[in-house]
């Protein structure tokens, strides 16, 4: 059974930094991207950034420049360095793993920036 896990949000004042971690267990075969996406009560999900496994990344434009996603694929893991936090980036945030034949889902990880 595949295993999507992330660690690292917590509380943060605005202007401050967190980083996420997602590791992907139990997967048959490669895994062709990872990403972060964020949602809010009521909001859809929605892409935070994402890369590939050859290395393309896709920022939303609402985090360029304050994140920076990176990956190892010999571990299947993927990073999260977010900085210059704001209010609205509060969230739970998802790790998404997407293999040939699957998308599989962490459990989300809350971040909560204070103003």
């Amino acid at each position: 059974q595949v295993q999507v896990v992330e660690s690292g949000g917590g509380l943060v004042q605005a202007g401050g930094s967190l980083r996420l971690s997602c590791i992907a267990s139990r997967i048959i075969g490669s895994i062709n991207s990872m990403g972060w996406y964020r949602q809010t009560p009521g909001q859809q999900r929605e892409l935070v950034a994402a890369i590939t496994r050859g290395g393309s990344i896709n920022y939303a434009d609402s985090v360029k420049g304050r994140f920076t996603i990176s990956g190892d694929n010999a571990k299947n893991t993927v990073y999260l360095q977010m900085n210059s936090l704001k209010p609205e980036d509060t969230a739970v945030y998802y790790c998404n793993a997407q293999t040939i034949r699957l998308s599989a889902w962490g459990q989300g990880t809350q971040v909560t920036v204070s103003s």
